[in-house]
């Protein structure tokens, strides 16, 4: 949409270990990005941290010494050159220092760049490793017949949230480039190591204390917790509501607990999602009344669509509805009610659990 835009690449100027997935796949939070236009702009300098060692060992065979940038042709899907690090930063672009010309594309351009570093720093955290599907939860992960493919083709496509950016590259279908495409997750992950003592555990739930000696040692998991945002239908509360006609709803996340021990592996995965109907919420006034949208048919179509997707993934589902059953959103919990009383599915278990009440 913003054809007369230059072209620019986008990289991860700094980050921070998480921690790491056994049996050593390290998961990073981005915390800095740098915004590089291709073209022969205004340099600004750019303090990039480089560390080139081992940079390709494992996913390509460029030259490790030098950290290369692809510039896309706009005639053809074609690299038309590589530049190492040295000549690229001279043209790194910061939003706030660079001189921004008096021309209305200038000022988009400028907009634009400064939007996107703050989505990618300050608004939602962002995280990625380069070893580890984390946009896949371990079942999946296992159920997988694609295990030898580079790591951006076992993705689950919900949660690719760079995919748009990685397009062009995607494009070339170039076995080149499969190392340039890494995907991120929107969301959140923590990895911690728990130690469990089972000596203090029995002393208040067992009898059986004398099996267990006071120096025994504690036992240790790993625990990851990751959760997952959806790239599809995304967007501020209020504003972004219910269902599209492709069944994605608003501020879909998947969350999963993996717990790690003696080499066994334990996942839990729980999904939420706005309410599978056309509804919204206008104005920004607290506690805007919602309103549903659009005929029942157009309404009983997405809701299938959304819920053929679910079962297909996650086989048999527990819907918990957390919709006040008696205030202002009663409207929307009697249309979802509805329509799974229409889908009339033996494989969803509908449960309305009214967490106002309780709060």
């Amino acid at each position: 949409s913003f054809s007369d835009s230059e072209w620019y690449l986008v990289l991860i100027r700094q980050k921070t270990l998480v921690g790491q997935i056994p049996p050593g796949h390290s998961v990073y939070k981005v915390t800095k990005v740098a915004v590089i236009p291709l073209s022969r702009s205004e340099p600004a300098d750019l303090d990039l941290e480089v560390r080139t060692e081992n940079l390709y060992s494992h996913h390509t065979h460029l030259s490790s010494n030098l950290v290369h940038k692809f510039r896309l042709s706009k005639r053809s899907n074609e690299f038309l050159y590589l530049r190492s690090y040295r000549q690229t930063q001279s043209h790194v672009y910061e939003p706030n220092t660079k001189k921004v010309n008096n021309t209305k594309q200038d000022k988009v351009d400028a907009r634009l760049v400064e939007e996107l570093v703050r989505m990618l720093t300050e608004s939602e955290p962002i995280y990625y490793s380069l070893t580890y599907d984390i946009t896949n939860s371990v079942q999946r992960q296992q159920e997988s017949q694609n295990k030898d493919l580079p790591l951006w083709k076992k993705v689950d496509d919900r949660f690719f949230w760079n995919k748009y950016m990685m397009q062009d590259l995607i494009n070339l279908k170039d076995p080149r480039a499969d190392g340039w495409i890494i995907p991120i997750i929107l969301g959140f992950v923590q990895i911690e190591e728990i130690k469990f003592n089972p000596v203090g555990y029995l002393e208040s739930n067992s009898n059986n204390l004398e099996k267990f000696t006071k120096d025994q040692q504690c036992s240790k998991f790993l625990i990851a917790l990751i959760s997952r945002r959806s790239r599809h239908r995304a967007g501020m509360r209020y504003k972004r509501r219910g269902v599209d006609k492709n069944g994605n709803v608003a501020n879909y996340v998947e969350t999963e607990q993996i717990v790690y021990s003696n080499n066994n592996t334990l996942s839990f995965v729980l999904v939420r999602g706005s309410i599978p109907v056309f509804w919204s919420q206008c104005g920004y006034h607290y506690s805007p009344k919602p309103q549903l949208d659009h005929t029942e048919e157009e309404t009983t179509k997405a809701f299938r669509a959304h819920f053929e997707e679910q079962l297909r993934i996650y086989s048999n589902q527990v819907i918990i509805n957390l919709m006040d059953a008696g205030g202002t959103e009663k409207v929307i919990g009697d249309a979802y009610l509805r329509q799974v009383l229409l889908y009339n599915s033996p494989d969803l278990l509908y449960v309305a659990f009214d967490f106002h009440a309780y709060w």
